[in-house]
């Protein structure tokens, strides 16, 4: 086995994938039968600077160093060996946002990531332009937002991009973007696999009628499909990879993808009817469709997978960072007394905890709002944990609120789907932070959602793996005889899951039960919710 490794990364059969998150920047390394080699991680963390939150550029390429060296070094250890040769390489990140350059590659604007919600007026204004739901974290939105405001650098945009396409463009130079991706940019049309026409049009009626002199299919990155070629590593680019990297000059790249498509990817839920739910910092549900939906919803975003098929999109700005938060809190409290648990062993006792509790969660209710959440209508958050006199306040009935919690969001944009639209959903996929401990999270997800959810070996791996997928698919199509012809959705099934198992899980009565009530206690508390918000003083 140790000789087959040495030769895939001797001879360059192996395939980097990278992935930009919200708290943490992995890369991965995969052989030729796509198993995780190496590995190397970097943790970051955003934050807000004028009301607005961001992250500086620069730390995006301290990440990359930080993390790939980790990789070499690991690759190093366990092989002897220096990685120079690499069959492709694929970026992704998480989707959305604004980032915008002039002509020369300068930037004009603070990056503004998906979590800013100050685009309400715009994404409403462009939704009912387009007749077609434009969300606030939408590219299109935050570039409307600006025009309306008459911010001074609209003017000089020659380019706009999310981050993995501005991490793609500095390494290859090619400014182009996966369609996932893409159609979290601006909308896209399945049967051309590309923006749409007639909504370009629209939109640069409005930029003619505001005095701007570019054209919005301009400014745009050029849109890709799974399996295309998106350009090869240069010279510039590999210096970015720092001084420690022996890569070599000239590796391909494969489209870059959102972390939306790469979690598709990566859970093998890119088929129809076919869905994932992503659960880290924040949450999101994917679900190919079989058709269209009869009308647009604020709540449902419409995107497409790595190949242009259409996905309904429920999107939710929070999910794990208030049980992290409870988590540290409750880690104070154990070193207070001058005890230590290892941090894996903490998430394993509470979250199992709470399987304990009522099926209710005691009465006891919380709202993991740090920032603002659309689909409830809120432009800002404030986490906040409500009690009454009478509810059963104990360990377990917390710990199975805060889980609870993390899903309350999301089913109200689910139920549209599932209820509304009667869209066939014969599974799901979980993966993200919420599934870290063996079958709590996917329990009570399963109860939430109303539908069977399963887990796989692989689910751990998450985005950065997809990537690296995405890579190697790219890599066969050009390389293979039936590579031309073989389809995503076969290359994963055939190639990629046929061994790797994962264990299914349907809804307890129950949990379901208990769930309903918590859903009734939380949209009942919204109102609570908006109050703190509102008046809620910060230092």
């Amino acid at each position: 086995m140790k000789d087959t490794l040495e030769a895939d990364i001797n001879k360059g059969k192996t395939y980097l994938g990278i992935e930009f998150g919200s708290t943490r920047i992995k890369s991965v390394l995969i052989d030729s039968h796509h198993n995780i080699i190496a590995s190397g991680s970097h943790d970051w963390e955003n934050c807000i600077i004028d009301d607005v939150w961001t992250y500086n550029l620069s730390d995006v390429w301290i990440g990359l160093r930080d993390c790939y060296s980790k990789l070499q070094e690991e690759v190093y250890k366990l092989y002897g060996m220096t990685v120079s040769k690499i069959g492709a390489i694929g970026i992704s990140a998480m989707m959305h946002g604004y980032l915008v350059f002039d002509d020369k590659g300068k930037q004009l604007a603070p990056f503004r990531t998906w979590r800013n919600t100050m685009t309400e007026e715009a994404a409403g204004l462009l939704t009912k332009r387009l007749k077609f739901n434009i969300p606030q974290r939408w590219s299109i939105a935050h570039l409307y937002h600006s025009m309306l405001n008459k911010e001074p650098h609209v003017k000089d945009i020659g380019f706009m991009t999310t981050l993995a396409g501005y991490v793609h463009w500095r390494l290859t130079g090619e400014k182009t973007l996966g369609i996932g991706d893409a159609a979290g940019m601006f909308p896209v049309d399945e049967t051309l696999n590309n923006y749409n026409p007639w909504m370009l049009n629209e939109f640069n009626e409005i930029i003619l009628s505001m005095g701007y002199r570019w054209k919005l299919e301009s400014i745009l990155p050029r849109v890709q499909v799974a399996g295309e070629k998106a350009g090869t590593l240069t010279f510039e680019g590999v210096k970015l990879f720092g001084t420690t990297t022996s890569l070599q000059v000239g590796i391909p790249f494969c489209p870059p993808e959102g972390d939306a498509g790469t979690g598709m990817t990566a859970t093998n839920s890119v088929k129809r009817c076919t869905g994932n739910v992503s659960a880290g910092t924040s949450i999101f549900a994917m679900v190919v469709l079989e058709k269209k939906l009869s009308k647009a919803y604020t709540e449902v975003d419409m995107v497409a997978t790595p190949t242009g098929k259409p996905v309904a999109m429920v999107h939710c700005n929070n999910c794990m960072g208030d049980v992290d938060a409870w988590i540290r809190f409750f880690n104070e409290i154990i070193e207070l007394i001058g005890t230590k648990i290892e941090k894996n062993e903490l998430y394993i006792a509470l979250y199992n905890k709470a399987l304990e509790g009522d099926i209710d969660c005691g009465g006891l209710l919380s709202y993991n709002y740090y920032s603002g959440e659309p689909i409830t209508g809120l432009k800002k958050g404030c986490p906040l944990f409500v009690r009454n006199a009478v509810s059963r306040f104990t360990l377990a009935n917390f710990m199975r609120m805060l889980l609870f919690g993390t899903l309350a969001t999301l089913k109200l944009g689910m139920d549209i789907l599932t209820e509304k639209e009667k869209v066939c959903i014969k599974e799901l996929l979980g993966h993200g932070g919420l599934f870290k401990v063996k079958g709590v999270g996917q329990r009570l997800m399963a109860a939430a959602l109303n539908a069977p959810v399963t887990v796989m070996e692989s689910a751990g791996e998450g985005g950065a793996w997809g990537i690296a997928l995405l890579a190697a698919y790219m890599a066969y199509t050009h390389t293979k005889e039936d590579g031309a012809n073989k389809t995503l959705e076969c290359y994963l099934e055939q190639n990629v899951f046929v061994d790797i198992k994962g264990v299914r899980m349907f809804p307890n009565a129950n949990d379901a039960r208990g769930f309903a009530e918590f859903m009734n206690r939380y949209t009942n508390g919204l109102v609570v919710e908006k109050s703190a918000v509102e008046n809620f003083i910060y230092a």
